[in-house]
Parts: C-alpha cells; sequence; structure tokens
C-alpha cells in the first residue's frame, strides 16, 4: 500500500525508469511554466499530449469560473487562476513554436528559436500578476470577511479541479511512459500534486459551513504561496536558458557519451546552449596527432552518433580536435617530426614527463611486432641511441628511458624493424631562436 501511495505522487520506481534502465543522466526534468521540455516537444506523441492536457485543464477552468462568480469564494478564485495558468502557458509557447520553424536567414542566422525564451518571460509575468490579484483578494477578505455561498457548489468545484487535474496527470504518465519521456512523466506528477490544491478548496468550503468563515481565505492564501512558487521556479527555468546555462547532467553526457568512443584520448571542452527547445552542443577533443585524416574524421562522426543516442533533445552536435596540450609539451623541444613509413605512421616528439624530458613515439598505425630506435648523429661522428618501449604496456606509445641530451637540434634516424622487415627514417630537429622547427630530409 505504502508502495503504491509513494508512486502515486511520483516517488515509486515507476517514475524513475523506462524500459529497465534510467534516465536520470539526461538532466533533471520537472515542471516549469513558460518552458516545455525538448524531449515532450520533439516527439508528436509528446506534443498530442500537451495538446490535450491544455483542452481539458481550459474546460476545467471555465466550469470552476463559473463557480467563483456565483460563490465569492477567494479560495476556489486562486485555484481557478492556477489552473487557468496551467492551461493557458501552451498559448504563447506554441505561437513560438510557429516561428521557431522558420528557416534561417541573414539577420537571424541561428533561426528564431530564441522567441520560446520570449515566450516564456509573458507567461511568468502572466503568473505573477495573477498571483497578486489571487493574494489581494485572499488578503481583503481576511480584513474585511464576506459571506461564501453555494457550499455545495462550491465544494463540487473543487472536486472538478481535482478531476481534471487527475486526468491530467494519468493521462501524461501514460504517454509519458509509452515515448520514454521523463519530462512528460514528471509533468504528470506535478498535475497531480496541482489536483491536491483544488482539493484544498474543498477542505475550505467544510470549514466555511461548519462555521469557521475565514477557512476561505486563509485557504486562497495558501494556494497563493504555492503559485508564487511556481513563479520562482518558473522565472529561474527560464531566465537560465535565457542566459545559456543548461541542466548540469547535460555536460556529465556529453563526456559520458565520449567514453563510449574508441580513440578520445581526452574531453578537452564541452558546451551546450538551448534554442528555444533545440540543444546545440560543442565538443573539443584530443586524438591522437599522428592519426590520419580519415581516421580522426571517423572518431568524429562516432561521437556525433553517440551524442544524439545519449541526449534525445540534440539538434546540432559539433566536434573539434583540439590543439596540441600544453601537458607534456616542452617549450624549448623542436616542433614534432610526422613519421610515415611502411612500417608505422604516427608523432615522433620531445615531452616533459615527471622523470624528466623524453622521446615519445605515438603510433596511429604500426605493424606487428614493432621495434624502434631514435639515433641521433652527435658532433666528432659519436651516434646517441634511444630505444624506444611501450609505456604501460600500451603498443601505441614508445618512449626513451632516458632524455636526449643537449642540444636538442640535431640529424637523426628513426629506426622501425618488425619481423625481417626495417626501414630507416631521417629527420633533422632545430632549434633556432625565437622559433622552433623539425624537418624531414
Amino acid at each position: 500500500m505504502w508502495a503504491r501511495i509513494l508512486d502515486w505522487f511520483g516517488f515509486g520506481a515507476h517514475g524513475h525508469t523506462y524500459g529497465g534502465h534510467s534516465h536520470d543522466h539526461h538532466g533533471p526534468h520537472g515542471h516549469t511554466h513558460g518552458v516545455i521540455d525538448a524531449t515532450i516537444a520533439t516527439t508528436d506523441r509528446g506534443i498530442w499530449a500537451i495538446k490535450w492536457s491544455f483542452v481539458i485543464l481550459a474546460v476545467s477552468a471555465a466550469l470552476q469560473v463559473t463557480v467563483v462568480a456565483i460563490s465569492g469564494s477567494v479560495a476556489l478564485l486562486a485555484d481557478t487562476i492556477h489552473n487557468i495558468a496551467d492551461a493557458t502557458t501552451a498559448i504563447p509557447l506554441w505561437i513560438a513554436f510557429a516561428m521557431a520553424r522558420r528557416k534561417p536567414t541573414r539577420t537571424f542566422t541561428y533561426g528564431l528559436g530564441r522567441v520560446e525564451d520570449l515566450a516564456g518571460i509573458v507567461i511568468v509575468l502572466i503568473i505573477l500578476g495573477s498571483a497578486i490579484v489571487a493574494g489581494n483578494e485572499a488578503i481583503d477578505r481576511l480584513l474585511n470577511p464576506q459571506p461564501v455561498r453555494f457550499l455545495g457548489w462550491l465544494a463540487a468545484a473543487g472536486v472538478i479541479g481535482f478531476l481534471g487535474n487527475e486526468t491530467v496527470a494519468v493521462f501524461r504518465i501514460r504517454v509519458g511512459r509509452q515515448i520514454n519521456s521523463a519530462a512528460l512523466v514528471a509533468d504528470g506528477y506535478h498535475a497531480r500534486t496541482d489536483g491536491l490544491t483544488s482539493l484544498a478548496v474543498v477542505v475550505g468550503a467544510i470549514g466555511v459551513w461548519i462555521g469557521y468563515p475565514l477557512a476561505d481565505p486563509i485557504i486562497g492564501l495558501i494556494i497563493t504561496v504555492a503559485i508564487f512558487g511556481i513563479v520562482w521556479q518558473s522565472a529561474r527555468s527560464v531566465l537560465t536558458r535565457m542566459l545559456d546555462g543548461v541542466e548540469p547532467g547535460l555536460v556529465d553526457e556529453i563526456h559520458h557519451a565520449a567514453e563510449h568512443v574508441v580513440g578520445i584520448e581526452k574531453v578537452v571542452e564541452a558546451k551546450a546552449r538551448w534554442l528555444g527547445h533545440k540543444l546545440h552542443v560543442d565538443v573539443a577533443i584530443a586524438v591522437n596527432d599522428g592519426l590520419l585524416l580519415a581516421a580522426a574524421n571517423n572518431i568524429a562522426a562516432s561521437l556525433k552518433a553517440e551524442l544524439f543516442v545519449h541526449i534525445p533533445a540534440l539538434d546540432v552536435a559539433t566536434v573539434r580536435f583540439a590543439g596540441p596540450q600544453a601537458e607534456g609539451a616542452h617549450h624549448h623541444a623542436p616542433d614534432p617530426f610526422l613519421v610515415s613509413g611502411k612500417l608505422a605512421s604516427g608523432l615522433l616528439e620531445i615531452v616533459d614527463t615527471p622523470q624528466g624530458e623524453r622521446m615519445r613515439l605515438r603510433l596511429s598505425r604500426h605493424a606487428e611486432g614493432l621495434q624502434a630506435h631514435v639515433a641521433i648523429e652527435r658532433p666528432g661522428g659519436r651516434v646517441e641511441r634511444l630505444p624506444l618501449s611501450p609505456v604501460g604496456g600500451d603498443h601505441h606509445y614508445l618512449q626513451s628511458l632516458v632524455a636526449p641530451a643537449e642540444p636538442h637540434e640535431f640529424s637523426a634516424r628513426l629506426q622501425l624493424a618488425a619481423g625481417t622487415n626495417s626501414e630507416n627514417l631521417l629527420f633533422a630537429m632545430m632549434e633556432p631562436e625565437g622559433h622552433h622547427h623539425a624537418h624531414a630530409y
């Protein structure tokens, strides 16, 4: 029984998982007036659910308005304002949706998605004005009590408000589970909570009936406080999006998607912003500098595919390759030597490590059982030999055990061998003043 009660309010298992796996990593989803979550707005079924929710709440509010006029109840007035606000939030948003569908122009190169943010501000202001009106009426009735009439109709109107919200709750939760939309399910549980405010009207009517006339304005004040809570929550959400803020879980999800792609060494930068109900993501990744262009492009394409799988609201994903990272680099070292031979391809460079400077060969392609040496020609005919060994057992990273001697300006050979095959790749590294270059012969 307790589990059913928790699930009814949205705290049970059904409120958090779908199909056996959690959807919390898509970012927090909640009910905010002025913002329709993208996981609803981007599916036909979700849009259909929002339309019918509007119809049901509008009918309930219309019935309540009639009773407000004849009963004089400020508690019912506040609840009616609450339900009208719930219903009418869809109207400016759908106008904004229609404008957002227009194609980008030379002036509005990103389109008109931001119109939805303006619609959100309008909605918040409307709800704020309604809350002020309801609060003023409730305070006036506390100071100047007036009789509340037709208590039976008043209680019936509260029940109608509850039934309307409960119908919407069941409808949204059922459709949300069908389309795996955590946001629509959350909206359903919010509507269920709204139904309790309608039942508070019934409590106020009972209080007046048993001889406590101030019960009606007190209930009206309680509902008004709930409306102000909605104003605060909605204003925070709308302003966050207007300032290019996103849910923290979205950034975590970008990093999580990158973990599924082989070849990404690090996510250097991850940014996201909303344009209306469409999400734009910009990711900079670090990959092996020795990768061929085709291999690097395949990694970028794989990351884009993973991002679209992990983030349902994603509309545009931009993947960039980060430049050489400062970590491991050495400002006195020459530029890397691009290795391109029959046995291997990659990048040979001098890097800083916790143990000091080392020669490192990062491989994007190599023959089975590859062995590598660097033979540096020093003055007087002396040859400095630096064997390159795998780093941490990773055969894509070969590194010397000692640092190359100074100066870092020399002619050298990269000696590669695999089985019976071998080759020598000649290169030179130089450190001219103010500039560092690496040249292949």
